[in-house]
Protein backbone atom coordinates (compact mmCIF):
# COMPACT_ATOMS: atom_id res chain seq x y z
CA UNK A 1 0.00 0.00 0.00
CA UNK A 2 2.88 2.21 0.77
CA UNK A 3 3.98 2.22 -2.92
CA UNK A 4 1.24 2.47 -4.30
CA UNK A 5 0.85 6.01 -2.56
CA UNK A 6 4.12 6.58 -3.31
CA UNK A 7 3.58 6.44 -6.87
CA UNK A 8 0.32 8.41 -6.74
CA UNK A 9 2.75 11.30 -4.97
CA UNK A 10 4.56 10.91 -7.75
CA UNK A 11 2.14 11.17 -10.36
CA UNK A 12 0.87 14.47 -8.13
CA UNK A 13 4.10 16.48 -8.62
CA UNK A 14 4.34 15.36 -11.91
CA UNK A 15 1.27 16.81 -12.94
CA UNK A 16 1.99 20.11 -10.84
CA UNK A 17 5.28 20.69 -12.51
CA UNK A 18 3.61 20.20 -15.94
CA UNK A 19 0.78 22.90 -14.73
CA UNK A 20 3.62 25.07 -13.56
CA UNK A 21 5.46 25.00 -17.02
CA UNK A 22 2.17 25.23 -19.18
CA UNK A 23 1.24 28.35 -17.17
CA UNK A 24 4.77 29.73 -17.69
CA UNK A 25 4.26 29.06 -21.05
CA UNK A 26 0.86 30.37 -21.65
CA UNK A 27 1.63 33.81 -20.21
CA UNK A 28 4.65 34.02 -22.81
CA UNK A 29 1.64 33.70 -25.72
CA UNK A 30 -0.50 36.57 -26.43
CA UNK A 31 -3.85 36.67 -27.91
CA UNK A 32 -5.61 39.44 -30.29
CA UNK A 33 -9.15 40.88 -30.25
CA UNK A 34 -10.90 43.86 -31.63
CA UNK A 35 -14.08 45.95 -31.59
CA UNK A 36 -15.93 48.02 -33.74
CA UNK A 37 -15.59 45.58 -36.90
CA UNK A 38 -11.48 46.19 -35.91
CA UNK A 39 -11.04 49.18 -35.21
CA UNK A 40 -9.88 49.02 -31.98
CA UNK A 41 -7.68 45.65 -31.37
CA UNK A 42 -5.61 44.74 -28.32
CA UNK A 43 -2.72 42.42 -27.80
CA UNK A 44 -2.96 40.47 -24.43
CA UNK A 45 -0.63 38.14 -22.67
CA UNK A 46 -1.29 35.07 -20.95
CA UNK A 47 -0.73 37.02 -17.75
CA UNK A 48 -2.92 38.97 -18.59
CA UNK A 49 -1.65 41.99 -19.43
CA UNK A 50 -2.55 44.40 -22.31
CA UNK A 51 0.90 44.07 -24.67
CA UNK A 52 -0.61 46.67 -27.44
CA UNK A 53 -3.80 48.68 -28.64
CA UNK A 54 -4.56 49.93 -32.34
CA UNK A 55 -6.62 52.43 -33.61
CA UNK A 56 -7.97 53.01 -36.47
CA UNK A 57 -7.48 56.96 -37.08
CA UNK A 58 -11.40 56.67 -38.12
CA UNK A 59 -12.14 56.15 -35.17
CA UNK A 60 -10.61 59.08 -33.86
CA UNK A 61 -12.96 61.77 -33.31
CA UNK A 62 -13.05 64.12 -30.72
CA UNK A 63 -16.94 64.67 -30.64
CA UNK A 64 -17.06 61.33 -29.76
CA UNK A 65 -14.71 59.84 -27.53
CA UNK A 66 -17.42 58.19 -25.24
CA UNK A 67 -17.91 55.44 -28.18
CA UNK A 68 -13.84 55.17 -28.52
CA UNK A 69 -13.58 54.50 -25.04
CA UNK A 70 -16.68 52.03 -25.19
CA UNK A 71 -14.84 50.40 -27.98
CA UNK A 72 -10.87 49.90 -26.40
CA UNK A 73 -12.99 48.78 -22.84
CA UNK A 74 -14.76 46.03 -25.32
CA UNK A 75 -11.99 44.79 -27.17
CA UNK A 76 -9.53 44.63 -23.84
CA UNK A 77 -11.91 42.61 -22.31
CA UNK A 78 -12.58 40.44 -25.38
CA UNK A 79 -8.68 39.90 -25.21
CA UNK A 80 -8.78 39.46 -21.26
CA UNK A 81 -11.70 36.89 -21.84
CA UNK A 82 -9.48 35.29 -24.84
CA UNK A 83 -6.24 34.80 -22.55
CA UNK A 84 -8.18 32.97 -19.57
CA UNK A 85 -9.28 30.91 -22.28
CA UNK A 86 -6.12 30.36 -23.54
CA UNK A 87 -4.97 29.53 -20.11
CA UNK A 88 -7.61 26.61 -19.34
CA UNK A 89 -7.57 25.08 -23.25
CA UNK A 90 -3.52 24.82 -22.01
CA UNK A 91 -4.67 23.07 -18.24
CA UNK A 92 -7.66 21.05 -19.84
CA UNK A 93 -4.54 19.26 -21.77
CA UNK A 94 -2.86 18.16 -18.88
CA UNK A 95 -5.62 17.82 -16.69
CA UNK A 96 -8.00 15.74 -19.56
CA UNK A 97 -10.87 18.03 -18.27
CA UNK A 98 -10.34 17.52 -14.27
CA UNK A 99 -10.76 20.49 -12.13
CA UNK A 100 -8.63 21.01 -9.45
CA UNK A 101 -9.55 22.94 -6.57
CA UNK A 102 -7.48 26.12 -6.30
CA UNK A 103 -6.30 26.21 -9.75
CA UNK A 104 -7.44 28.39 -12.20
Amino acid sequence: MNRNFNEIMKQAKKMQDQLLKTQQEAMQKTVNASSGGGMVSVTVSGKPEVVSIAIDKEVVNPEEVEMLQDLIMAAINEGIRKSQELLAQETEKITGGFKMPGLF
